[in-house]
């Protein structure tokens, strides 16, 4: 009973532009609910106020009549519905660190940011706090670099980073903040500890993408094909325990991935070891 009443409760939900709502009870649950005690006596229609049609419309068979109000036009300057030109500017706020160096945050993305003893903090300060405390994880970019470019180095990492208190949901938002979102979580590391410009993951993966030459042919079809993966979905896609799953993923079933790749250790080892290309420094 509650759980009917509040289906059709939704749809009695009020807000600016809905005149009406349709149930379709295509098997006659309502005569299994009525209850005129839960829902009381019918109120009287409200007078007409004249001007409409009180009944379907001939046109469009509805009440009220919907097929008189005109389609909003497009912006004239954006060409959007509804305009979204004068939707106001990115304002980015810059934060001077202990390097003398300048790092950029966007004051209009919404974030809630924790100090390790639970209390609630502000952009800067979980910035700075985050700039003093990565040295503790790794003493150089070199260090990060390493780290990062093998899955268990990185999830050991990363689990540290969460018991400090700087846990991947608060990562994810840090990287949203400073408009890494097409960026790996290493750019945004080593853009918040070495200033370093944050590299969009579809550039990382064409230039790993040139340099694995080091891979037959069939290799290098599987790699390319986890490289899609991590452009669309992220560096998780690069985790150990997603091998398996991208290996179905591609050839259906593992005995034709080992077909075409080789034994477990095999794929395992190519699996592992081209990350190092995908994370190694390029030169300028």
């Amino acid at each position: 009973m509650v759980e009917f009443k509040q289906i059709v409760g939704r749809g009695t939900r009020l807000f600016d532009g809905k005149d009406y709502f349709t149930i379709f009870d295509f098997v006659n649950a309502h005569k299994h609910f009525q209850d005129p005690e839960w829902d009381g006596e019918p109120l009287e229609p409200e007078p007409s106020t004249g001007g409409g049609k009180s009944k379907d419309c001939n046109v469009c068979g509805e009440t009220p009549c919907v097929c008189e109000k005109p389609e909003p036009n497009p912006c004239p300057e954006c060409d959007n519905i509804p305009c979204v030109c004068e939707t106001p500017p990115r304002q980015m706020i810059k934060v001077k660190l202990s390097d003398n160096k300048v790092r950029e945050i966007d004051s209009m993305v919404k974030t809630s940011f924790w100090s390790p003893s639970g209390k609630p903090i502000g952009h800067q300060e979980f910035l700075n706090q985050l700039y003093g405390d990565l040295p503790a994880f790794f003493k150089d970019e070199e260090e990060l670099r390493k780290l990062w470019s093998l899955p268990d180095t990185r999830k050991k990492l990363l689990t540290e980073l969460s018991e400090k208190g700087y846990t991947n949901s608060q990562l994810e938002d840090l990287r949203n903040l400073i408009h890494g979102e097409d960026s790996d979580l290493f750019d945004v590391l080593s853009y918040v500890a070495y200033h370093k410009d944050l590299v969009p993951r579809l550039e990382r993966a064409g230039r790993a993408k040139i340099q694995m030459n080091d891979y037959n042919p069939k290799q290098q079809e599987f790699l390319n094909f986890v490289l899609d993966q991590y452009v669309k979905e992220g560096f998780e896609e690069l985790d150990i325990d997603k091998l398996s799953p991208l290996l179905l993923l591609k050839y259906n079933a593992i005995s034709d991935a080992k077909r075409e790749l080789g034994d477990i250790k095999s794929i395992r080892d190519t699996f592992i070891g081209f990350q190092q290309h995908l994370y190694q420094e390029i030169a300028v």
